[in-house]
Order: structure tokens, then C-alpha cells, then sequence
């Protein structure tokens, strides 16, 4: 059986140290112009260009900062948060009353986005080594919790957000851009490496999805924007706001 953690830590570690996206096609697989890329799917030049350069490895499927309303003394969790790049851009909307944590489960990534780190001299960014299904995070202690086309690639969905929903406080926010399929992949799309590490063959069904969220006691969820993938017929970009309860 393969070891789907395993083939995307490598393809990743690869993407980290070559500066490379994750495929050819579309979205988080883009090729290209990675600036070009975030543009499509919601960032500014503003945003694109007040990050360390390599920062923005053109990974994303939506831009999960643009409905996050972060202020000032936030403590905010960036799931998968590769180079750095959300991170940053949380960094300078909590301020130095705040906290950024980034969590990647790549050791090259984390290199990297602590190298861009101390370029960019922030010093309310960490980045921790760990798995989305089993944060190296408190309970309850984050604010907002942001992710980039990340959740899709986990095998366990269902613990994500378990993880999400411990460690946020009450009332607590989830901001997040992800892959979900419009209909069930066939075989071979399924047990495809290249579609694993470009984010498709390891996304569930966008209902499936929903119900996972509402199990693990998120409310309120709004889907505020879908950009359709370069597999459009099956999937599609999802970002989206959930809210913890308060009790």
C-alpha cells in the first residue's frame, strides 16, 4: 500500500528547495509565474510583493487571507503553511501583539520559510514541524486558523478538524481556501501520485467535506468563494469561514 504522507513529504521537500510548483496545470498545480498564479485566485500586488522573495511558491487554490478580518493581537495557526508565505501576511495584520504559527510536516519547507523569516526580520512568525492531524499546538490558544490548499492532501479529514477545533479557542475562526471533488474520481485519477501531490486525487467529495466540518462542531459555515480546477468536471476550489462554539 503506498504511503501517501511519504510521496507528498518528497514531492514537497522538492518544491522547497527547486522553488518549483506542484504540477502542471492549474490553480495550486500551477507552472509559471508563480505572482501571476496567486493573482488568479485572489491575491493583490499589495500582498504579492510585502513577502520575502520565495516566500510565495505559487501552492495555493484561493486566498484564504481575504475574508480572515484579522486584528491586532490575534494568535493565528497556518496549517501546511510551506515557505511562509499566509504566514507573513498574517504577521503584519496581528502586529506585534500578536502570533503567527505556522505547522508544515516538510523539513525543507520549514527551512525555508524560517530562512525567510529571519530575511524579513519577522519576529512574531514561528514554524513548528508537525502533522495538520496532530497539531504540536495547545488547546485552545488560537485565534484564527488559516490554510491553503493543504487539508485536501491529508489522508485523515475527519482528525483535521477534530485538531482545528481543539486547539482554536471559543468562537474561534477557520479560514480556509481547499480542493473538493464535484463527483467521485475514477481508478486511475485516484492512484495517480502526480494528481495526489497537485491536490486533487486525495480530495473528497465537497459534501462529504461540509459533513466532516459540522462532526467536528464547526457552525456557521459560509462558502465564500469556488473557482473551478484545471479537472473541472470533478473538482473545485473551495474558500470558506467556520466558527467554533462558544461554549
Amino acid at each position: 500500500m503506498k504511503n501517501n504522507k511519504k510521496i507528498i513529504q518528497e514531492n514537497y521537500g522538492k518544491i522547497a528547495t527547486q522553488n518549483s510548483s506542484c504540477c502542471a496545470g492549474a490553480s495550486c498545480c500551477g507552472g509559471g509565474n508563480f505572482n501571476d498564479l496567486s493573482k488568479t485566485i485572489g491575491y493583490s500586488d499589495k500582498q504579492l510583493f510585502n513577502v520575502p522573495n520565495g516566500s510565495n511558491l505559487g501552492l495555493g487554490c484561493g486566498n484564504p487571507l481575504a475574508i480572515a478580518s484579522l486584528k491586532q493581537g490575534d494568535v493565528v495557526l497556518d496549517l501546511g503553511s510551506g515557505a511562509g508565505f499566509d504566514s507573513f501576511l498574517a504577521s503584519s495584520k496581528v502586529g506585534a501583539s500578536g502570533r503567527v504559527i505556522g505547522v508544515d510536516m516538510t523539513d525543507e519547507m520549514i527551512k525555508k520559510a524560517q530562512a525567510n523569516a529571519d530575511t524579513g526580520g519577522y519576529t512574531n512568525v514561528e514554524f513548528r514541524k508537525g502533522d495538520i492531524e496532530n497539531l504540536p499546538v495547545e488547546d485552545e490558544s488560537v485565534d484564527v486558523i488559516i490554510s491553503n490548499c493543504v487539508i485536501n492532501l491529508a489522508p485523515n479529514k475527519e482528525k483535521v478538524f477534530k485538531e482545528a477545533y481543539r486547539v482554536l479557542k471559543p468562537g474561534g475562526r477557520m479560514m480556509i481556501s481547499d480542493v473538493v471533488l464535484l463527483k467521485e474520481l475514477p481508478d486511475e485519477l485516484k492512484t495517480d501520485d502526480r494528481l495526489l501531490v497537485g491536490c486533487i486525487s486525495g480530495a473528497i467529495l465537497k459534501k462529504n467535506y461540509l459533513n466532516l466540518l459540522k462532526k467536528a462542531g464547526f457552525f456557521e459555515i459560509n462558502i465564500t468563494k469556488e473557482i473551478p480546477m484545471f479537472l473541472e468536471s470533478y473538482a473545485l476550489s473551495i474558500t470558506y469561514s467556520a466558527v467554533k462554539n462558544n461554549s
